[in-house]
Order: C-alpha cells, then structure tokens, then sequence
C-alpha cells in the first residue's frame, strides 16, 4: 500500500455506474478524486501508471459482516490485519460486528475503532450492540452509537432472543434509520449443535442444528418488523425456507433485507464427512444441504438476497486444530470471496458481473445509509480493480488475515481482485500487473 494521490489507471473496463464493462478507457485520479475519464491519457509528470489492460473496475466494495476481534481478542485478528485481508480480497470499507471484549455496546468503544482504523486504506464502520454487553436484557444506548459512527446495531454471534427487547430494538431502529441485524437462532431448537441436522449429522453421530432453528427466529423478526415499522436485517441466510419467509416480508411490504455469505452459495454438509470432520468447515449457521445452496442462489438471482458478504471470522489454529464438536465456529472468508463469485454464480452464467457487483458495492452502503462510491469525474476515488479469469493458489503464504481457518486453503481458484484505491491510497493484490 502506498500513498499515492495522483494515479493514471490505463486501459480498464468500468462496470457499473453507466458503465457496462465492455469499452476500455482511462480514469486519471488527482488528489484522491477522479479528475478525468478517457481513452487515451497521458500521464502528467507527477502521476503513477498503472496498466490495468484487461480488468475490471468499479467502485469500491464492501463487507457489511466481517469480525476484526480488535479490541480484546487480537491473538485471532486486528483492525490492522482485517483491513490487510480485505484489501486483497479487494474491499475498501467493512462493517464490523460487536462481539469484542469490551463488547461494542457504548460510544467510546465505537470511537476507538473509528480512530483506530483511520489511518488504514480500508473504511471501517462498527455496528453497535442492541443490547448491553450483548447479554440481550436491556437496550444498549443506541442514539450514542449512532452519533459515534455506529452504521447499525447487532448482538451477532447471539440473537436478540427476548421479543419485547427487539420489539423495542425495532422502534429504536425506525427512529433513527438504521437496521437492526439480527443472528436468526432460537437457541433452544439449535443447541447444542456443531453441524446441520439431517442426513450427514445422522450418520457421522454429531449433533445437529436444523433449519428450524433459523427460520422461526427469522418468522418472529419479520412479524415484529412489520408491527413496529422497523428494519430487520437478517444476517447469514442459509435455509431455503428461510428465503421463502424473506421472500414473503417483501411481498408483504415490510422492511426486511438480507446477506448470504458466501460459503452458505458453495459448501453444502457433506464437507463435513468429505473432509473427515475438517474444524474449517464449521460455521454458524452450519453448512446446509444442496438444496439450500441453491435457494441462495435462487434468492440472488430473484433479488430476495441483496447482499453478499462473508462473515470474515478468524481464529487463532491452538483453537480451531481440537475435536470437531470443541471447536469454535467461523472461518475466514475476504481473501476468497470474489472467487467464489465467480466459481458460483459468473461462471456458470447464473449471473452478469454487474449485478454481482451490485450486491457488493451499492446494496449493502444502501442497508446501511452509507455514500456509494461512483465512477465519476469530480468524485472521491474508492475503486477496486479484478478480473473473472485468474486462475491462482491460494497457498498459506497468501493468507492475509492473521488466522489461517479457511477451507479455501490449498485451492486453485479463479477470478481475483487485482488492486484497490481509497483514501488516496493504493494496494495492489495481484502480481498479474
């Protein structure tokens, strides 16, 4: 990464923004803002080249559901190394969930993250805490946050599980405008699960967590949503039965939007046997079956999912290398993200690149009420540069988060981002250029 406020970028194809990804033209950015768009620049005596000949570029992306641990549990990762792995994995701003030590429940903690962050590429926006110290009994103080630089409020890694907390959560939400994100678990129907209930958990003789457990979680928010007027955001969606229930809000006009990570549109349950109970491929929701997989991809194509993201959870190896069922879930995802778009869903011809794009770049800022950066002449410059075609090995030493916990470990994978620019400020991921 280098402070790079005057930069000539040859020979690229933007998408989006008026832009259809089929001309090639230049974009000359001129302390820190796009001052010119047009073929055939010439650089100016104090301008760095770069000759994206072949690639991609849109504005910015953006992670809505990343956990940078920081602060309290930095042996698993900082704002400072989130930020590198979602550099190269080709974002310029996250948003990153509360559940730190101390919790993101007051506006101090709020403010840290903010300052500590500032100096970094990649924009970080913290989500508050619905509830104080996450323990989901009373409201934390949410309008605080939200002055500090709190984008939304969570209990992620916990539901809001007491219905008058997020009744109350909601009317808040509908105050201020700012989504309630909530982690869809009725505890008592998931616990104490390590994989998905069905036919694979029942085999192997482990525990299992059965869509059920989501979707009635997802039912009562839905309900509430449209009781109060507030906004729910139903974070990690990974059941098809939990599509249709979004689905129907929408149709029913209430304001509920929704993500998928992108292993819950790759992975199925049978990872878990494939890889001989591999810890790498537990997470929360746990990996669904084929057909949830493809109700997530359905729910992309038909617009029930706006957003893509990753849930980006590091741990540390002493943790994840134990027995399966004592393993901690989560696993790394921002290295890896765009590939798996293009393995899933631009490949096989499922979607276009520009409305993968979508899901990356304007849907989650417009959830959160943030600027979406745009690729015109007068704006700031929050830009990421990738390919479709790429073919790379995602090998140990490419790992940019501090953890390792990635399935992707190992793979040949296709498609990648080549470079990022943001706060005048450039960082280049691949070594194609």
């Amino acid at each position: 990464m280098t402070d790079t406020p005057n930069l000539l970028i040859k020979n690229v194809l933007p998408i989006g923004d008026g832009f259809d990804g089929t001309t090639s033209t230049d974009i000359r950015i001129q302390d820190g803002l796009i001052s010119e768009i047009s073929a055939g620049l010439t650089a100016y005596e104090n301008e760095e080249v770069f000759d994206g000949k072949g690639v991609y570029i849109s504005g910015g992306w953006m992670d809505m559901h990343v956990h940078f641990r920081e602060p309290g549990f930095e042996h698993k990762e900082t704002i400072e190394t989130g930020c590198r792995s979602a550099m190269f994995g080709g974002f310029t701003e996250v948003a990153c969930m509360p559940n730190t030590k101390p919790a993101i429940h007051t506006r101090d903690v709020v403010e840290f993250i903010k300052n500590k962050s500032k100096e970094q590429l990649v924009e970080v926006h913290p989500i508050g805490c619905v509830t104080k110290e996450r323990a989901g009994k009373s409201i934390a103080e949410m309008a605080d946050m939200k002055n500090g630089g709190a984008v939304a409020f969570s209990d992620d890694g916990d539901p809001v599980y007491n219905s008058q907390v997020m009744r109350v959560a909601l009317e808040y939400s509908s105050m201020l405008g700012v989504p309630i994100i909530n982690h869809e678990e009725d505890l008592e129907l998931s616990r104490p699960g390590h994989m998905h209930e069905g036919a694979v958990s029942t085999r192997l003789g482990l525990d299992g967590t059965p869509s059920i457990a989501e979707e009635t979680m997802i039912a009562r928010d839905v309900l509430l949503a449209g009781f109060t007027g507030g906004h729910v955001h139903v974070a990690h969606i990974s059941t098809r039965k939990a599509v249709d229930l979004v689905r129907k809000a929408k149709a029913d006009g209430i304001h509920v939007t929704t993500e998928v990570c992108t292993h819950h549109f790759d992975l199925t349950d049978e990872e878990v046997e494939r890889r001989n109970f591999d810890t790498n491929v537990k997470m929360h929701p746990p990996l669904r079956t084929q057909d949830d997989v493809d109700a997530m991809i359905e729910g992309l194509v038909d617009g029930t999912i706006e957003v893509i993201c990753t849930d980006h959870a590091p741990h540390s190896i002493e943790e994840k290398e134990v027995e399966f069922i004592y393993a901690p879930n989560g696993i790394t995802g921002l290295d890896t993200a765009w590939s798996i778009c293009v393995k899933r869903l631009i490949k096989p011809g499922i979607l276009p690149v520009a409305r993968v794009i979508d899901m990356l770049v304007s849907n989650p800022r417009k959830i959160l009420n943030l600027p979406v950066p745009e690729i015109k002449a007068g704006n700031k410059a929050n830009l990421t540069l990738f390919n479709t075609d790429e073919e790379w090995n995602y090998t140990p030493d490419q790992v940019r988060s501090k953890s390792k916990n990635s399935p992707y470990i190992g793979e040949t994978l296709t498609g990648r981002s080549v470079a990022v620019y943001n706060k005048g400020r450039f960082s280049r991921s691949s070594l194609r250029n």
